[in-house]
């Protein structure tokens, strides 16, 4: 399989990965903190995120989650979620960290999307920083 082949296969798999992140997080600003505001910025996040995929033009061929030998993978910090504190935690790291990959892999096919998933991954940040204290102070 060809290098682009590859990299395509990473961002099909990261756009996802980035995407569920931001829905989950999505969910505690709205269900658990009710913050409109935050709701509506992460719903927006969200959907860039799907639109800068989309613009990658991913070939949907280079999917192979049947045969991803990290499909099974679940580790023990994956199992140990007590909180709403350590469930929007970790899909804010996993969200981060899955568009710092996007950033990454983007650069081989359009230098204009990495600087976006860039922007959003900073967002992330402040929107983490701020949501996680009154989630934790929730419990």
């Amino acid at each position: 399989m060809e290098i682009k082949a590859k990299a395509f296969r990473i961002l099909d798999a990261n756009i996802n990965r980035a995407s569920e992140g931001l829905r989950v997080m999505e969910e505690a600003a709205r269900f658990v903190l009710d913050k409109n505001k935050q709701t509506k910025r992460l719903k927006e996040l969200r959907s860039k995120v799907r639109k800068l995929g989309q613009g990658l033009n991913i070939p949907l061929q280079h999917r192979n989650s049947r045969e991803d030998v990290g499909r099974d993978s679940f580790t023990p910090s994956e199992a140990n979620r007590l909180s709403l504190a350590d469930i929007f935690s970790a899909s804010a790291k996993r969200t981060q960290e899955a568009l710092r990959v996007l950033e990454e892999f983007s650069k081989l096919v359009n230098l204009t999307a990495a600087k976006k998933f860039k922007k959003i991954r900073f967002a992330v940040y402040a929107i983490e920083k701020l949501l996680y204290d009154q989630i934790d102070r929730f419990e």
